[in-house]
C-alpha cells in the first residue's frame, strides 16, 4: 500500500485510534486531555468506565456470547508518552499534535518522539473495546497514568477495583517475544549547593555543547552502549579545567530520567588568550568521541561558541567536586544476568544534570532484576557523591517482576503464537520497568505476560514502530483472546 496516512494502514481500527492519540496531548505529568478522551471513549460505548483518584482509567466490557465461562482478561497499557525533541525544534508537547511519517515500512514522527511507546498497545486495547466482531472473554482495560515518570498510576492502583485473573501488558517492544519478568528501579537524587563567585577579569564566556547523539530508552537500549551526553561533556570539562583554566558557570544535560541523554551544555569562562587552544582541543575530543562510538553513534557534535558573560561562577572546589564525581559515577551496563548472559541485569543512567546559580541537581535511574544488586549500585553512587560533598536521596524505588515459567497464560500464548505464525516466540526478561511487578503487589494472584510490536529508539526523536509487526501483534492479541483459558 502506498500511503502517507497512518489511518489507511492495517489494521485500520488500531491505526485510526493511534492517529487520534497522536493528536491528543499526553506527555507524562499532563494527563488531563488524554484522561478526558479515555473517559469519553468508554462512556460513548456504554461500557462501565472508572477514573480513579490517581488518574487511572478502567473500562470493562462483557464477554461475547459463548465466552462467558472464560477467565477475565485485563488488557493493560499506559496513557502517557515520553516527550523528546532536539533543542533546535519548536514543538510544545502540551498543545501540539505529533506529526507522523511513513518511511521504509516504519511509522515515525517528524522531529519528535512518536509515542508508539505505549500508544500502539493503548490503541489496540481501545480498538478491541470498540469492536463488534472480535470474540473475547470478559475484558477489563486498565490504562495507567504517568508510567514514564515513576509509575505513579500503577502505585496508586487500589485493590479490588479489578476482577481479572489474567493480565496482558501491551508495553513490550519486540514482536515475537513474550516477556515474563522485568527489572526494578530506583532514583538517585543528588544535590550540590554553592554561592556564586565573581568572574576573573579578562575571561571570555563560552557555551560548550554536546549534541547529535542517538539517545534512547535507558532500559531497553542501555546494552547498545550508546554515548551519554552528560558523561562526554564532563569528560571534556575535566581536561578543560585542568589544562586551559576553564571555570564552570552552569550546566544543563539530559531531559528525562528514563532517556539516555542526547544533548548537554555548559556555560564556562576562560582567559581570552586560551580560547583558540580550547577550541582546538574540542575538535580533537570530537574526533576521539566519534571514533570511540563509531559503531553506536553517527555524528557526535562538540561545539563551542562565544556568548555574553554569565552572572557568576561556581566556586572552584565545588566545580572540581562535581566534575570528579560525575566522571567517576558508573553509567551504562553494570552487570549481565548469570542465567541469561545476553540480558542486562543491572545498569545506571546518569540522566539529568541541572544548575540554577545556587545548586546543581543530578538524577540517576538505577535498574536491576536483582534487588540486592540494585541496592549495591545505588550505594556505590551514593558513596561517590557523598564523598564529593553532595546530598543524596534514594527515592522512587519500585519492584521488579519475577518470572513464572509455569504460567497458564504463558503456555496459552506460546501455543497460540506457534499455531498462528509457525514458529516459537522467545521467552524473555526485559531490562526495563514494566508495571507488572507493581500491580502484582495488590493483585498477587494475577497471571501475567507482556508483549508488543517492534519499536526502535523509544524515548528519543528517532522512535519508530514497524508496520508489519503491528499487524502481527494485533493478530496475535486477537488469537489469545479467542483461545483464552476457561475458568
Amino acid at each position: 500500500m502506498n500511503t502517507t496516512d497512518i489511518q489507511e494502514l492495517e489494521p485500520q481500527s488500531l491505526w485510526r485510534i493511534f492517529h487520534i492519540l497522536t493528536q491528543t496531548p499526553r506527555p507524562s505529568g499532563k494527563k488531563e486531555a488524554i484522561g478526558l478522551f479515555l473517559e469519553n471513549f468508554g462512556k460513548r460505548l456504554n461500557l462501565i468506565t472508572i477514573k480513579d483518584e490517581v488518574g487511572n482509567v478502567i473500562i470493562k466490557k462483557p464477554a461475547t456470547i459463548g465466552y462467558e465461562n472464560r477467565k477475565t482478561i485485563i488488557l493493560q497499557a499506559h496513557m502517557d508518552m515520553v516527550p523528546q525533541k532536539n533543542s533546535d525544534i519548536t514543538h510544545n508537547f502540551e498543545t501540539d499534535p505529533i506529526q507522523t511519517v511513513i518511511k521504509d515500512g516504519w511509522v515515525l514522527a517528524k522531529n519528535t518522539s512518536l509515542g508508539a511507546d505505549n500508544g500502539i498497545g493503548l490503541a489496540a486495547a481501545l480498538a478491541i473495546l470498540e469492536s463488534s466482531d472480535i470474540v473475547h472473554p470478559p475484558i477489563e482495560v486498565l490504562i495507567t497514568a504517568d508510567e514514564e515518570t515513576g509509575m505513579h498510576g500503577a502505585f496508586g492502583l487500589q485493590p479490588n477495583i479489578l476482577d481479572g485473573e489474567i493480565l496482558l501488558n501491551l508495553d513490550s517492544e519486540d514482536e515475537g517475544e513474550l516477556f515474563v519478568g522485568c527489572a526494578g528501579g530506583l532514583d538517585a537524587d543528588i544535590q550540590f549547593s554553592y554561592h556564586e563567585e565573581q568572574i576573573p577579569d579578562g575571561d571570555t564566556a563560552l557555551k560548550i555543547s554536546i549534541a547529535g547523539l542517538n539517545g534512547g530508552h535507558s532500559g531497553v537500549d542501555i546494552h547498545l552502549q550508546r554515548a551519554n551526553a552528560n558523561k562526554l561533556l564532563f569528560r571534556f570539562l575535566k581536561e578543560a579545567v585542568s589544562e586551559y583554566e576553564v571555570r564552570l558557570a552552569s550546566i544543563n544535560g539530559g531531559s528525562l530520567r528514563n532517556a539516555i541523554p542526547r544533548e548537554a551544555y555548559a556555560i564556562v569562562t576562560v582567559p581570552e588568550e586560551g580560547v583558540n587552544d580550547l577550541i582546538d582541543f574540542s575538535k580533537y575530543c570530537q574526533s576521539v568521541f566519534n571514533d570511540e562510538y563509531k559503531y553506536s553513534e553517527q555524528n557526535i557534535q562538540l561545539t563551542i561558541e562565544t556568548i555574553d558573560l554569565p552572572n557568576g561562577l561556581m566556586p572552584e572546589q565545588v566545580q572540581d567536586d562535581i566534575i570528579n564525581s560525575v566522571t567517576a559515577c558508573p553509567n551504562g551496563v553494570f552487570r549481565m544476568m548469570d542465567t541469561l548472559p545476553t540480558v542486562v541485569e543491572t545498569s545506571n543512567n546518569l540522566a539529568l544534570i541541572r544548575s540554577n546559580g545556587e545548586s546543581v541537581i543530578i538524577r540517576c535511574l538505577i535498574r536491576s532484576s536483582v534487588d540486592t544488586r540494585k541496592e549495591e549500585l545505588a550505594s556505590m553512587i551514593e558513596s561517590i557523591f557523598n564523598l564529593a560533598g553532595a546530598k543524596v536521596d534514594l527515592i522512587g524505588g519500585y519492584p521488579g517482576w519475577n518470572p513464572n515459567f509455569s504460567s497458564t497464560i504463558l503456555e496459552c500464548a506460546k501455543q497460540t503464537y506457534i499455531a498462528r505464525f509457525g514458529n516459537e516466540p522467545k521467552i524473555m526478561i526485559i531490562h526495563a520497568g514494566l508495571e507488572c511487578g507493581i500491580i502484582a503487589n495488590n493483585y498477587p494472584k494475577l497471571d501475567m505476560i507482556s508483549f508488543g510490536p517492534t519499536i526502535r529508539y523509544p524515548h528519543s526523536p528517532n522512535e519508530k514502530v514497524e508496520i508489519e509487526s503491528v499487524k502481527k501483534f494485533w493478530d496475535f492479541l486477537i488469537e489469545i483472546l479467542k483461545n483464552s483459558p476457561l475458568k
